[in-house]
């Protein structure tokens, strides 16, 4: 999957021309990642007439290299999101995001995408003891935002992951995963059979968002359109740099190991996607018994080999029975986070509209953001308007960058920590309870002890016997006391 990020197409997908002519079109998607193409999709779909611009490829960068867990909910937890806007407006949200799975499942068939290889279940895992936590968490999801889930007790959560790293944990039956890169891939092509025209090779240069028709340029033709889709992420660069600027870069990576066999499936008995609540680590099973895991977030950029070696630690931390694993293919790439947690989606001025800030979002977001576009622009539908709160908010430049490693850092090393502590815990109720069950095994064997027999009742003891006096010697000497004398 490393050719995700050389800028070329690999074998079976189709290479697009760029955009030498100039053209006018309904809408203009800038950007061909997942949200950009559902917009272009769907619009098509639709009947309008639409132009997606890519200044790379088609899944260039965080789209082609997901991991494809699909999978309800947002960067923000669902606590802090009800805080924010309200249980309603929070119901509301909610609801488009299951909307987005249920859209990636009814796109991602074999019939549209032969390969998709679709798995149900995800489950989310505690580095820490938190059965409280899950409790609560289980009775908002369910009762509150109608959610199918189910809470694994530490026992069960490790019968099918065999290590002391993981706790309770949530399990979602209809979240799924999907070969992420094919996705992306398919999605363009459904988007093209819909009638959508998708230039590669074709950056944007400039835009001017006034009047009607709206101006796009880039370096070999123009383009006008009734309505301009930012889907760039952080990639929209001079355009729209002050879009770009809300977002902070984060980069991250995922390997693909060497083919396992029986080793793996000793350890890892869960099929599904497995993500912990700190956002560390996320792994699944892939075909040939290979395993695939993402590396933590950083927000720098980095040659993606270079992640080998730190990926291959982070399974032996986890899985030390895996042994020494060879990491056979790695790749990645930046998506971009906003302050407040959320995506940005909806529309910035008249016939302007925005759809980004994916990063710790999940697939079914980007999804949902794209449909709901494409059916505002051609449908007026409002429910965009529930992003409203979330406003565009500057993510701090070169400094937000070097605040945002070193939280990634405190965040990681207060996981780890809280981790240890937990495990530290664990093994002390565990020699606690060893220690209960041998004092309690030593009660009942001194209380199976014979004990001596007492009388019937009524009878009175028998009187203890006196040990017999020796008897004297009858040719031993008598001796006198005083004033006695001797016979």
């Amino acid at each position: 999957m490393s050719d995700i990020l050389d800028g070329t197409a690999s074998e079976g997908e189709t290479a697009r021309a760029r955009l030498t002519f100039d053209l006018d079109a309904d809408i203009c998607v800038v950007g061909a990642g997942l949200a950009g193409l559902t917009v272009a999709l769907e619009a098509a779909r639709l009947g309008a007439s639409v132009v997606v611009l890519e200044g790379r490829h088609v899944g260039w960068s965080a789209s082609g290299g997901l991991l494809g867990t699909v999978m309800p909910g947002f960067g923000l937890g669902l606590k802090d999101l009800i805080a924010r806007i309200g249980l309603e407006d929070a119901r509301e949200l909610w609801d488009l995001s299951k909307e987005g799975a249920d859209y990636v499942r009814a796109q991602a068939t074999e019939q549209q995408m032969p390969g998709i290889a679709v798995t149900d279940g995800v489950l989310e895992v505690s580095n820490v003891d938190a059965g409280d936590r899950l409790i609560s968490e289980l009775q908002v999801l369910s009762e509150d935002f109608a959610t199918e889930v189910e809470g694994w007790q530490i026992d069960q959560v490790r019968a099918r992951l065999r290590t002391d790293r993981y706790f309770h944990g949530v399990y979602f039956p209809k979240a799924f995963q999907i070969d992420g890169r094919k996705y992306v891939h398919g999605l363009a092509e459904l988007a093209t059979r819909a009638g959508a025209r998708i230039f590669e090779d074709t950056p944007v240069v400039g835009i001017d968002a006034s009047g009607i028709r709206k101006r796009i340029v880039t370096p070999s033709a123009r383009l006008r359109a009734s309505h301009i889709v930012l889907a760039g992420n952080v990639h929209l660069g001079a355009p729209s740099r002050r879009l770009s600027e809300t977002l902070l870069p984060v980069w991250r990576y995922a390997g693909i190991t060497e083919p396992l066999g029986d080793r793996l499936s000793d350890v890892i008995a869960f099929k599904g996607s497995v993500i912990d609540t700190d956002g560390i680590d996320q792994f699944r099973i892939v075909e040939g018994g290979r395993l695939m895991w993402a590396s933590p977030e950083t927000t720098w950029d980095a040659r993606p080999r270079r992640q080998a070696a730190g990926i291959a630690r982070r399974i032996r931390t986890i899985f030390p029975q895996l042994g020494r694993v060879q990491i056979e293919d790695v790749w990645g790439g930046a998506t971009g986070q906003t302050v407040h947690g959320m995506p940005q989606v909806g529309q910035l001025r008249r016939g302007l509209w925005v759809a980004s800030g994916f990063g710790r979002q999940g697939l079914a977001t980007s999804a949902m953001a794209g449909q709901l576009i494409a059916r505002s622009i051609l449908w007026g539908d409002e429910r965009w308007r529930l992003f409203s709160p979330f406003e565009l908010v500057w993510a701090g430049g070169i400094t937000g960058r070097a605040a945002g490693h070193l939280i990634g850092l405190w965040e990681r090393g207060s996981s780890a920590a809280a981790g240890a502590l937990a495990r530290y815990r664990e093994r002390l109720r565990e020699q606690e309870r060893i220690r209960e069950e041998r004092l309690a095994e030593a009660n009942r064997l001194a209380g199976m002890r014979p004990m001596r027999s007492q009388p019937p009742p009524g009878q009175p003891s028998p009187r203890p016997q006196r040990s017999p006096q020796p008897a004297e010697h009858p040719e031993a000497p008598v001796v006198a006391g005083p004033g006695e004398r001797s016979v």
